[in-house]
């Protein structure tokens, strides 16, 4: 089944109804299959085997991601952030490639060998000429999209997901045409990103109307979000807290928005309590998922949120840090280094398998026996069956011989008043071998003692976990996602524990 049969059941539906842009005006689902097809026709003319797109968010994006299908080649968003250089070097893996780039990146790739290129106005004009292209006959087992994965050293791997692993996502998580005529989604994250591709074709099976807001801005979401009326979005973590500000700064309010989810880094527990009491009519949903998972493997739903919220009992009001429980759709194990099963309670590596994992790279798979993948996610199920999210295996901290997790001190270190934002790594050491480092960014107009911080933190862990380095800074190192690079923060807080000396150990 190909992901282009999500729209062609949508237009069966409800073709008239408004798919993609603003309420008055928009691309109706009749009219978005109608645009697909014709962009086939001239991408399959082209003779490429792959569709590319270097830009930022517009009706384009759906637009391609349903030709593309209909030419039968994969679609490849790539960052329209990478520097120069790599950015060549991305495309130039997709050759031979039509490229849909921005204005300023047509000049970067457009002598590429193997690159087709032109900026979204051109290859519109060129759509408008073309006529419908007849679709291609779909092997469930194609591949439908590549994306490439965020790594902050050496060279991204280019993730692929096939029709069967997407559509199944969709079947499985979605309720065909469950949408009310009224609602609406405003998508912020960028379209290489996996929820990107997710939000559109969920959106797209449900009959939810998309509004695109080119590049984050939160005044901008907020304003967006009032004037079409939204009632559902998507937002990383760090998304989430500037619109809190940016609400608050504005005493502006979104009677219309119901729903939120967030996902694709880690929420401070802070900022979701945040949420609830500014936005008590909303419910907020943290998905849990990976690139090669087809996004969404574990939720934390709306009423999870809230039950967490209200609850005197520790280990409930505890599950507002997880990421909710599996899918009944997937499979999902703790396991230790030698692959064996973990109990409750017990931190391993995530381990996934289901119809909608794909585990695979370009060239590469990464299933293992039986077709599960092992996510290089550290993490724990309680007693409940609510999945707590440790970080990356390789962000642990192994502090003489005590494995430490970076989350657990970064949500102690902003319920301090004067936080803001947090972030842990580990730092090398001749005595413990790695102790913790940490910076943070304060609350406007705050100050803090360091030796304070530490004294925050001991008194509320182990004193193992105290910071042997703090230093208070202006931002964190995030990527255009809201990912914590947290590799970049290692390197600067070497460096800066070089320069500075450091601080007594704790």
């Amino acid at each position: 089944m190909s992901i282009t049969l999500l729209l062609d059941m949508a237009v069966d539906g409800m073709g008239d109804r408004v798919a993609v842009g603003p309420r008055d005006g928009g691309i109706t689902y009749a009219a978005l299959r109608d645009r697909a097809a014709r962009s086939a026709a001239v991408i399959s003319a082209t003779g490429v085997e792959r569709v590319a797109l270097v830009d930022v968010n517009s009706d384009v994006v759906p637009e391609l991601l349903f030709a593309s299908a209909l030419a039968g080649v994969p679609f490849v968003p790539v960052s329209y952030r990478l520097a120069a250089d790599r950015l060549r070097a991305a495309v130039a893996r997709t050759a031979p490639v039509y490229a849909v780039t921005a204005p300023d990146v047509a000049a970067l790739v457009g002598d590429v060998d193997g690159v087709r290129c032109c900026t979204a106005d051109v290859h519109r004009a060129a759509a408008d000429r073309a006529g419908a292209a007849e679709p291609v006959e779909h092997d469930d087992d194609a591949v439908a999209i590549w994306l490439f994965t965020s790594g902050t050293t050496g060279e991204p791997k280019a993730a692929l997901l096939r029709h069967r692993h997407l559509v199944s996502y969709v079947l499985s998580t979605v309720e065909f045409l469950a949408a009310a005529e009224d609602e609406a989604t405003l998508v912020s994250v960028p379209p290489y990103h996996i929820a990107g591709m997710a939000t559109i074709l969920s959106n797209v099976y449900a009959g939810r109307r998309i509004v695109y807001l080119p590049q984050f801005d939160p005044g901008e979401w907020v304003d967006l979000a009032a004037r079409e009326s939204v009632t559902h979005a998507m937002v990383v973590p760090t998304m989430l807290g500037r619109i809190l500000d940016a609400l608050d700064e504005r005493g502006a309010e979104l009677p219309a928005l119901r729903h939120v989810a967030y996902g694709g880094g880690r929420m401070p527990v802070a900022t979701i309590e945040r949420a609830l009491d500014l936005l008590p009519d909303v419910g907020f949903v943290n998905a849990y998922g990976l690139t090669e998972t087809s996004s969404t493997i574990a939720v934390l739903g709306p009423d999870d949120h809230r039950a967490a919220h209200a609850s005197d009992d520790p280990l409930v009001r505890a599950r507002l840090g997880s990421v909710g429980r599996p899918l009944p759709s997937v499979e999902l194990e703790i396991r230790d280094p030698s692959g064996t099963p973990l109990p409750a309670g017990q931190v391993g590596e995530i381990c996934v398998r289901g119809e909608q994992v794909a585990g695979e790279y370009q060239g590469a798979s990464a299933l293992g026996e039986g077709g599960w993948f092992a996510t290089r996610d550290a993490g724990y199920l309680d007693e409940g069956g609510f999945l707590f999210v440790e970080g990356r295996i390789d962000d642990v901290i192994v502090r003489g011989g005590e494995n430490l997790s970076p989350g657990e001190i970064e949500d102690v270190l902003v319920e301090h008043p004067a936080v803001a934002e947090a972030a842990v790594v580990g730092l090398p050491d001749e005595e413990w071998g790695e102790v913790v480092g940490a910076a943070v960014v304060l609350e406007p107009g705050n100050a803090v003692d360091v030796e304070e911080l530490q004294e925050w933190v001991r008194e509320r862990l182990r004193s193992s976990r105290v910071p042997a380095v703090i230093e208070v800074r202006d931002t964190l190192p995030y990527n255009e996602t809201g990912k914590l690079l947290r590799r970049v923060l290692r390197e600067e807080l070497r460096a800066f524990r070089e320069v500075s000396g450091g601080l007594p150990r704790a």
